[in-house]
């Protein structure tokens, strides 16, 4: 299995964080598709891309989902929003996952949050109120979305986050030119309709799971 890579670009200083996919300060990013599932195939696939970008001190995303059956049900940040209709950013900031543990970042459509780290020897760890304060995310989609919207329909979610969030639970390599981390960039949708886990590095396990560091994938930050 050839693990994927993604090579990162400098952010443009201080860009809005609205969920436009079409603006300038991403027209260079590399776009990544996530073409690989978990479980049985999914009857309903949808069309996830994703981009990524960094400067000195904060950490970029921005997804762009083609979808059919969108739901947003969670009552607030770190409830499980990996039912609702979710991307989710898996990473090691620099090392062996397996030696160093990871980091995820997921967010409903309508930008709910659950942040946590698992670094190896120390209990999981939830990011505390005022750490999830300091994300900031931008969607297309508000609120709570419940009955679910079963029509095709196309939504966005922007993020970043502080690089010195992460050094509170765990020493990392900070993304510079020539830096490698360790990534995998997920799709979920538990509760939704029509359930669907995928995957844009692929992960060879007999059933859904995300937290399979190994086959994380590389991000290298030029």
């Amino acid at each position: 299995m050839l693990k994927k890579t993604y090579r990162a670009q400098r952010m443009s200083p201080n860009p809005v964080i609205d969920a436009d996919w079409s603006k300038p300060v991403w027209k260079d990013a590399q776009i990544v598709t996530l073409d690989y599932y978990m479980g049985e195939k999914p009857s309903h696939h949808p069309k996830v891309q994703a981009r990524l970008a960094y400067d000195s001190d904060f950490l970029y995303g921005i997804w762009r989902v083609d979808d059919n059956y969108v739901l947003a049900r969670s009552p607030g940040h770190q409830h499980y929003v990996c039912v609702d209709s979710c991307v989710e950013f898996f990473f090691t900031p620099g090392g062996d996952p397996d030696e160093k543990g990871y980091f995820n970042l997921e967010t409903n459509c309508s930008g709910t949050m659950w942040f946590a780290a698992h670094i190896p020897g120390q209990p999981d760890a939830m990011f505390t109120p005022d750490e999830i304060a300091q994300v900031v995310i931008g969607t297309s989609l508000k609120g709570r979305i419940d009955p679910e919207i079963a029509q095709p329909t196309t939504w966005t979610l922007e993020f970043k986050f502080p690089i010195s969030l992460l050094e509170k639970y765990s020493p990392i390599q900070r993304p510079a030119p020539g830096v490698a981390w360790r990534a995998n960039l997920y799709k979920c949708a538990d509760d939704c309709s029509h359930p669907h886990w995928l995957t844009w590095s692929e992960v060879i396990w007999p059933r859904p799971s995300f937290h399979i560091a190994k086959y994380f994938g590389h991000l290298l930050f030029e």
